[in-house]
């Protein structure tokens, strides 16, 4: 019989590994919860049409999309973006604006996987719809920014720049293009014959060949207009009245086309630096229209849990937090009385844990400091004791009525 695997680029997480993904959202969920952001919960899967219409020339959409034909006939694709099923969602129930939301998301991009890209990885994902206030930008950016200070991580730069709009953009997409075609020979072969299609794709190549071009290639914050000047100004007088460091990088492009003004990412300089993204995101002023919606503006970002949690370990910060099991019941005499026992403590609200298949004392001993519990209450013929796991001390005498008061007491 064959022996089954998880499929290349995906990955199982067992404890402790997973408590610290069950950490890492939980504090990020009390964070943003905080600052009024509601939990939306959106379907793995969309008509493909929500993702084709961000861009054919993305390799997101063009190359790395899970697409299938469902039995209805219908073209579906795994979710390889948050933000687009969040603008879909908003277009389809219409919520009151600023519509705040954050969630928790698998996303699935068919690459070539390596430590820190995977076919299937996990997004904390946070936007805001319906405003273009300057100040909801600096607000997105100082809750991940708080969030990587909350881990423990003190290697990670944001990165800062202004796409412009459908105002300015046009006219340097043409500066740009020009530019580019003049040094079309001087190119790598991915993008030589790209450059009509979407030049500032070209921006984002990190091969020598292209970032030796586009060093001194036209910048698009040199050709904003005055309205997006003056809405970057406003983004970077906010993030310096908070004190968030940041670096303006004039070649920053993130990897989807509808990302319009304030654009930004972080990196983890604890990484790799081909793979050293470990969140970041945008304004997208032009989304909701252009999925069917009335001109709406927006704001977000998504974080990839397995990037962070590899740049904590490069840091060697945030470690798995201990199982929490306040007491562990140790049973001799059957089992009836843990079973009872244990459900009694957990309805007073306690963490408790026991044995089962009727193991021996030394057994459930083992399995009780492997919890983690301060405390075990064994059950053994002649009766009830409380014994504290992590030092020395007499056990106390307890009956079956005194036991949940008394573990509370210890426990406070």
């Amino acid at each position: 019989m064959a022996k089954f695997t998880a499929p290349k680029g995906t990955l199982d997480v067992l404890a402790p590994q997973s408590r610290r993904y069950a950490e890492l959202v939980a504090r990020y969920a009390a964070r943003v919860t905080a600052a009024g952001y509601d939990l939306v919960v959106l379907p793995m899967f969309e008509d493909a049409e929500v993702f084709t219409r961000l861009g054919e020339s993305t390799d997101v959409v063009r190359k790395e999309m899970y697409e299938f034909d469902d039995k209805g006939g219908r073209r579906i694709a795994l979710k390889p973006d948050g933000t687009a099923p969040v603008a879909r969602a908003f277009i389809e129930h219409q919520p009151t604006t600023p519509w705040k939301v954050w969630y928790l998301t698998p996303k699935f991009r068919y690459e070539r996987p390596q430590k820190g890209r995977y076919r299937q990885h996990h997004e904390l994902g946070l936007e805001v719809i319906g405003t273009a206030d300057p100040d909801i930008d600096v607000e997105v950016i100082a809750i991940a920014a708080a969030l990587y200070a909350d881990l423990g991580l003190h290697q990670v730069t944001l990165k800062l720049t202004s796409l412009g709009d459908n105002t300015c953009r046009p006219q340097y997409r043409e500066l740009l293009q020009a530019y580019l075609e003049a040094h079309r020979d001087e190119l790598c072969d991915e993008h030589r014959d790209r450059i009509a299609e979407n030049p500032l794709r070209v921006l984002d190549c990190k091969r020598p060949a292209c970032m030796a071009v586009t060093d001194g290639a036209p910048k698009m914050l040199d050709h904003l207009c005055d309205d997006c000047a003056a809405h970057f100004a406003r983004v970077r007088a906010g993030l310096d009245a908070l004190a968030i460091d940041y670096q303006v990088d004039a070649k920053l492009v993130r990897g989807l086309d509808y990302y319009t003004r304030t654009t930004f990412e972080f990196t983890a300089a604890a990484l790799d630096a081909a793979q050293n993204g470990a969140g970041g995101g945008g304004r997208y002023d032009g989304l909701v229209e252009t999925l069917g919606g009335k001109p709406t503006p927006g704001i977000g970002f998504g974080l990839g849990i397995e990037r962070i949690l590899l740049a904590c370990d490069a840091e060697q910060v945030f470690p798995a937090p201990d199982a929490i099991v306040d007491v562990f019941v140790i049973d001799t005499t059957g089992g009836e009385a843990a079973r009872d026992v244990t459900h009694a403590l957990r309805a007073a609200g306690m963490a408790a844990d026991r044995a089962f298949d009727a193991r021996s004392f030394k057994s459930q001993l083992t399995a009780a400091q492997r919890s983690g519990a301060r405390f075990a209450v064994v059950i053994e013929d002649d009766g009830l004791q409380l014994r504290t796991l992590t030092e020395k001390g007499e056990p106390e005498v307890l009956t079956r009525d005194t036991v949940v008061d008394a573990v509370r007491k210890r426990l406070s």
